[in-house]
């Protein structure tokens, strides 16, 4: 009981990592109909972020965890924030209206670039940083095995859960959120009733971008070590969680990331962890047999 409930901890929280970087394909999905395969590797330049400003802080003498946690996580949103436009600008925008292949090659290409960039920046070897949240709770005791709840899983799942909540608001009381549903129904509709198109994808692809920085700030404190490599397999399971839950549904992103957490977590748990991979692309596998559009998602209607 006791070593199930510790798998359970780490999967939920896992999962949750996994959703925040889904939001971001998911977002992009919904409004222009693309996947943004570069968004790994954005979340994996703010967990790089995450480690250079948690290293300056302390050199600076800055040690109250709270104060030096907002500074970085406000410095990894901003700077993946103007990645993420740059990367809407470049890569996306002047390949609006080609064919589907030519923005995913573009992307695609992107995604190198950023991978190689960041190993030229920052070298090829494992970032470790010293643990910065230590400590937690003792959930329960059975048999010598003790079930720990660490703070830094405590504040996973604490801001995780808020930006859930804040990114439901805005996209249903805000005027930014009534423009990304209406680009997402019709962008020449939209553009034709006076919305900024183009800035509405823009934003759309900022806000993804600090959700990854999040999700690549949580990383950090969580396993301690970064590389330049870590987006590109991070990506590849938040893409699955985002098609696993339905893509373009934002509930069923932050589903499917759960799901994909706690199959990998119990998979690792009772039988072979180098198998995990194969089990959670498996069930996903299943689900686009039985349910194309993804737990939560919506069949698609062809207008004519």
């Amino acid at each position: 009981m006791g070593y199930f409930l510790q798998q359970l901890i780490n999967g939920l929280t896992l999962g949750m990592i996994y959703g925040l970087i889904a939001l971001g394909y998911t977002m992009v999905y919904g409004i222009i109909g693309m996947i943004n395969f570069a968004h790994g590797e954005i979340y994996m330049i703010g967990a790089f972020l995450a480690v250079i400003g948690f290293t300056v802080l302390g050199l600076l003498g800055i040690s109250y965890v709270p104060v030096a946690l907002l500074i970085v996580l406000f410095t990894a949103m901003l700077f993946t924030a103007v990645y993420g436009w740059t990367l809407e600008r470049v890569a996306y925008r002047p390949l609006r209206s080609a064919p589907r292949l030519a923005p995913l090659i573009s992307a695609i290409g992107a995604s190198i670039f950023f991978q190689n960039y960041v190993q030229l920046a920052q070298g090829a070897r494992v970032k470790p940083i010293a643990p910065v949240i230590s400590g937690g709770y003792t959930v329960f005791e059975e048999g010598g095995f003790t079930v720990q709840l660490s703070y830094v899983q405590i504040l996973i799942w604490l801001l995780t859960l808020a930006l859930m909540v804040a990114f439901a608001l805005l996209i249903q009381r805000t005027s930014l959120g009534r423009a990304q549903r209406a680009c997402e129904q019709d962008r020449a509709m939209a553009s034709l009733v006076g919305i900024d198109v183009n800035r509405t994808i823009s934003l759309t692809f900022v806000i993804g971008a600090t959700l990854a920085a999040v999700a690549g700030v949580m990383v950090t404190l969580y396993y301690g070590v970064v590389d330049f490599y870590i987006g590109f397999l991070a990506g590849i399971k938040a893409f699955t969680a985002a098609v696993l839950g339905g893509i373009g549904s934002l509930p069923g992103a932050m589903l499917g990331g759960l799901i994909l957490g706690l199959v990998e977590a119990f998979w690792s748990a009772y039988f072979s962890v180098e198998y995990k991979d194969v089990a959670a692309f498996t069930i996903l596998v299943l689900v686009l047999i039985f349910k194309p559009s993804g737990l939560l998602g919506r069949p698609e209607v062809e207008k004519v």
